[in-house]
Formats: structure tokens, sequence, C-alpha cells
């Protein structure tokens, strides 16, 4: 049962992943309000009349931020950066909800002290995954088939022709810089670019990742205690534009060991959404939003927190949910001598 009156700010609402986010939200949940909030809001009105049930405000985390502008919220999700944390800060002190999708493994220790020391009566949701935990709760659910894990490499690959891979390439600099991984059971900051992986893509080619800090490189060495654990990201051309279709957005999972049946594999997962980057990502804060409010099969928590997407929704629900909306996950698996 859809829960009533519910009223969510997402902030960057009318941006590539922001409208997609609000899209997804609108389709499946008529009654929940949205507020479309950004520095330019008059640039998001027609959007906003289009969905209905929405408006847009103003929103600058550069300047003067009251919680009040925006009315009685439930939920406040951000889909653009927040240097300062005003936005996290602003759920715990008041008791909302709230879902991060921005800020490296090393940046969210403001976040994590703070809720450890005045626990927040609402769910904090912390999803500075890759596509907000999507490859992470691909990875759990694949790792399940392993008794023993010697090795998890992760990777996506990033297609120019996705509307928003210009800007991927555009801030190459900052993504790729040092970056955390995992190797022999020891914890690694590496200068991302003297550690690049060659890795083999959907077709058979060859391309070249580089590794970045995001939460999925501890989560997932925590939740299999693998010994090595990277994540990577590369440029190149996706499945859908190898097919002459539109950019997809393409998430690579390698787990290597022994399986339960106790034969020594490698298994490839791999993730696509025909959509591209912002659908994926927008799918994936979309399942986060159903679990704190117990909708789509999940169910809500019992009281408020901090949270990582993979502690907060139920796998299996998730990826069926995945599914659902039209992203292919697809696994095959190599023997390994």
């Amino acid at each position: 049962m859809e829960l009533q009156k519910k009223r969510i700010l997402i902030a960057g609402g009318y941006g590539h992943v922001g409208s997609n986010i609000a899209r997804l939200i609108r389709k499946n949940y008529q009654s929940i309000e949205l507020v479309l909030a950004g520095r330019n809001p008059q640039n998001g009105e027609e959007f906003s009349k289009e969905l209905g049930n929405a408006e847009t405000a103003y929103l600058d985390l550069e300047k003067r931020f009251e919680l009040k502008a925006y009315g009685a919220v439930d939920l406040i999700i951000t889909a653009m950066e927040d240097y300062n944390n005003i936005l996290q800060e602003a759920a715990v002190a008041n008791g909302i909800a709230y879902i991060g999708i921005t800020g490296l493994a090393e940046e969210i220790s403001p976040i994590v002290f703070l809720s450890l020391q005045k626990t927040p009566s609402a769910p904090i949701v912390l999803a500075s995954h890759w596509q907000a935990g999507i490859l992470t709760l691909a990875a759990k659910q694949a790792a399940k088939k392993f008794s023993s894990i010697n090795r998890i490499e992760t990777a996506c690959l990033y297609d120019e022709l996705d509307p928003i891979g210009p800007m991927v390439v555009a801030q190459w600099d900052s993504f790729v810089g040092k970056a955390l991984l995992r190797q022999q059971g020891k914890w690694q900051v590496v200068e991302a670019k003297e550690e690049g992986r060659t890795f083999h893509l959907q077709e058979g080619t060859t391309i070249t990742g580089y590794p970045m800090s995001t939460l999925d490189v501890p989560s997932i060495a925590g939740i299999t205690d693998s010994p090595n654990v990277r994540f990577d990201l590369a440029i190149g051309k996706s499945i859908g534009t190898n097919n002459n279709l539109e950019a997809s957005h393409d998430l690579y999972i390698d787990i290597e060991g022994v399986l339960l049946s106790g034969k020594t594999s490698r298994l490839r997962t791999l993730v696509s959404d025909p959509k591209g980057q912002s659908h994926l990502t927008a799918t994936g804060v979309f399942i986060i939003m159903e679990g704190i409010f117990g909708l789509g099969g999940q169910t809500a928590p019992e009281k408020g927190g901090i949270f990582i997407p993979e502690t907060l929704l139920s796998i299996d629900t998730a990826i069926t949910r995945l599914q659902e909306f039209g992203i292919i996950i697809t696994e095959e698996e190599t023997p390994v001598n």
C-alpha cells in the first residue's frame, strides 16, 4: 500500500540525474509531492508542470540554507554536490530521511561521526557508490554463490555518447586521483593513473580502467572478506553503442573463488541499463526511497540511523525491482585452472 502525503526535496531535481529520479517517483507514486530545487528554478518549471504535484524552489548551497523554505519535508535526495554536508546535517538535525549519492570513500567521515554521536531519528542513507549502490547490490547477490572469495574486480564503462558522458570526461582528473583499494588483504591508497587495469568487455575487446574511491570497495570487502577488491572507471563504447542503439551504461563484476559446489571459478555479472547512466543512478535512488518508506516490496526500517543501500534493502527484492525497470543482469561462469 502506498504511503500518503509524503513530500520529497530533490536537490538538483531538474538536472540529468535528478529529473530521472523525479520521473520514476511520479510514474510509480502519484501522491508523493516533489520539490525540485536548484539555483535556477525557472529552468525546471515546465518539467514540474509535466510531472504534476511538483514545484520548483531556489537552492544555492553556497548561500544561506533554510529548511523551512521547502515546507514539511519527509526525505531529502541530493542529486548534486554538497561539499559542506549542509543537506546531510540538516536532515540529521531535523529528523528527516536522507539519500546522498555524492562523496568518495574518504569524504564521508563527517556525516558518519555526526550520526554516531547524534543518532538520526530517520534513515540517513549513504549511497555514494557507483549508481547509488546498484553495483554493490549485484555483487552481494553474486557472492552468495561462493564459499570463499579471493578476488572481486568491479568496473563501469562510460560511453561518451551517453548524455552525461562528456561531463565525466571533463571531470576525469577529479575522478581519477588517489584511490582506495584492497590488495592481498591490505588497504592501499594509490595513485590511480599508476594502477590501471586491463579487462575484457562483453564483446571480447579489452579496455583499461583506473581505480576510484567509491563506497563499493570497502562495502564489498566487508560483505565478502575478499582480500582483493577494486573499482575501476573506464571510457569506451558501450554495449548499446556497439549494437547501434543508444549508449548504455555497463557495470562489470568479476568474482574469483570457490563456488558452493566446490569448483574454483570466475563468475562475471554484467549489469547494463539501455537507457544510460542517469537512468541507472536514478533507479538506484528510487529503490532506496522505496526502502525508506516501505514501498515496492521493501520493509521500512523500524528506527532511524545511518544506512548504506546494501544494509537497508532486501537484496532479492532490489534485484527483481531493477529488472522490472529494464536493467539487464546476466552472469557467465568460467572455470579457473
